[in-house]
C-alpha cells in the first residue's frame, strides 16, 4: 500500500492570536482529504532539526481560543542561504511531504517561496498583528490586537480624564501604521502620529496646547512605534501645553490573548483553502482576504511593496487619519 502523502504546517516570525485556529483548520482539512497532518515546531528551524510529528484531529481540540502558537515560532536568519533552503527541501522530500502551510509575515513568505522553488509546494498565510501583508485587507491577529489596544487605551483615558491629563500611547505595528490609525480613530485620539502624517515637534506641541486652552479635560496622542521617543514627547507636551502628561508603551501585551471571533473565522477560512491548494499541487501562493473574499496572490507579488494592493492599504490608513482629525 502506498504511504499517505504528508502536509506540514509551521508558524514563523512573531506570534499572533488566531494562529492556533488556523493550525486546527489545516490539520482537520488535511485529514479529511486523506493526507497525514504534521506540525513543524519552531518554524523553519523545526524542518532542519526534525521537530516534526504527526497529529490527529483530537490533538488540535480546544486550541482555537488560545493565543500565541502552540507549536512555537522562531526566526531563522540563515534560512536566507540557498544551501540551507535546499537542505530543508530535501528533508521534506525524503519524508514524503507534498507541501507546507506557512503562517507568518514577509519573512515567512520569503522562506515559503524558496521551499517552493526547491520542489516543496508552500502556501503562505498572513499571520501578523501588524497588518503589513499587502495581499490581504486584514491579517490573522490584527483584529485581536486592535481590540486589545482599544481596551487598554479606554482604561488609560478613564484615569486621564479623572486627573486632567494627556496620555501619550505607543502602539505596535513595526513599520506599518494600521494599528495606530485604527486604534486612534476608535478611541477618539486628539492626535495620531505615524509616518503617513509627519508633524514637526512644534506642530504637535501647539496642537496639544490648543486642546488644553479650549478646555478639554483630557487628551490622547496615539503614536506608531519607531516614530519617536514617547517618554521624551510626554515631557515636552507637559512643559508646553499645561497638561500633566504620561507616556505608556503597550508593548507585547498587544500580541497576547484569546483571538477575537473575526480572527478565528478568518484563520479557519484561510487554513481550509490552503490545504485545498496543496491538494491541487499548487505552491508559491499566499492567501488573503480581499473584500471579504479569499484571494490567491503569487508570493513574489505579495512581497512587492510597490504593488497596487500596497497603495490601496496606504490610502485606507490615510483616510482614517483624515477622518480622525475631523471628528476628534
Amino acid at each position: 500500500m502506498e504511504a499517505k502523502k504528508k502536509i506540514g504546517i509551521l508558524t514563523s516570525g512573531g506570534d499572533s492570536p488566531g494562529m492556533n485556529a488556523c493550525l486546527r483548520a489545516v490539520v482537520r482539512t488535511a485529514i479529511e482529504n486523506n493526507f497525514e497532518a504534521y506540525v513543524i515546531e519552531e518554524g523553519y528551524y523545526g524542518i532542519l532539526h526534525n521537530l516534526m510529528h504527526k497529529v490527529e484531529k483530537k490533538d488540535v481540540s480546544d486550541i482555537m481560543q488560545k493565543g500565541g502558537t502552540i507549536i512555537g515560532t522562531a526566526r531563522l536568519p540563515k534560512f536566507k542561504e540557498p544551501e540551507v533552503q535546499k537542505k530543508a527541501a530535501e528533508i521534506l522530500k525524503k519524508q514524503n511531504f507534498i507541501g507546507v502551510v506557512c503562517i507568518g509575515g514577509d519573512g515567512t513568505y520569503a522562506g515559503a517561496m524558496k521551499l517552493t522553488e526547491n520542489g516543496i509546494n508552500c502556501i503562505g498565510l498572513p499571520g501578523t498583528i501588524d497588518n503589513d501583508i499587502t495581499s490581504s485587507d486584514y491579517t490573522i491577529g490584527f483584529d485581536t490586537a486592535l481590540n486589545t489596544i482599544v481596551e487598554n487605551i479606554d482604561r488609560i483615558k478613564d484615569t486621564s480624564t479623572s486627573h486632567k491629563r494627556c496620555a501619550v500611547v505607543e502602539v505596535m505595528g513595526r513599520y506599518c501604521p494600521d494599528l495606530a490609525c485604527f486604534a486612534g480613530l476608535a478611541t477618539g485620539a486628539e492626535l495620531i502620529l505615524t509616518s503617513l502624517n509627519p508633524m514637526s515637534e512644534k506642530q504637535i506641541l501647539e496642537h496639544m496646547k490648543k486642546e488644553h486652552d479650549q478646555g478639554k479635560r483630557s487628551a490622547l496622542v496615539v503614536v506608531a512605534e519607531h516614530l519617536l521617543d514617547v517618554n521624551d514627547l510626554a515631557k515636552k507636551i507637559e512643559a508646553y501645553s499645561g497638561y500633566e502628561t504620561r507616556a505608556t508603551v503597550l508593548g507585547h501585551l498587544q500580541r497576547g490573548g484569546s483571538p477575537s471571533a473575526m480572527d478565528r473565522v478568518l484563520a479557519s477560512r484561510l487554513g481550509y483553502h490552503a490545504v485545498m491548494l496543496l491538494k491541487e499541487n499548487k505552491g508559491g501562493i499566499c492567501l488573503g482576504i480581499v473584500d471579504n473574499k479569499i484571494q490567491q496572490t503569487p508570493i513574489l507579488k505579495a512581497l512587492d511593496k510597490t504593488s497596487s494592493s500596497h497603495d490601496k492599504k496606504i490610502s485606507i490608513s490615510k483616510e482614517i487619519i483624515k477622518i480622525a482629525e475631523i471628528i476628534e
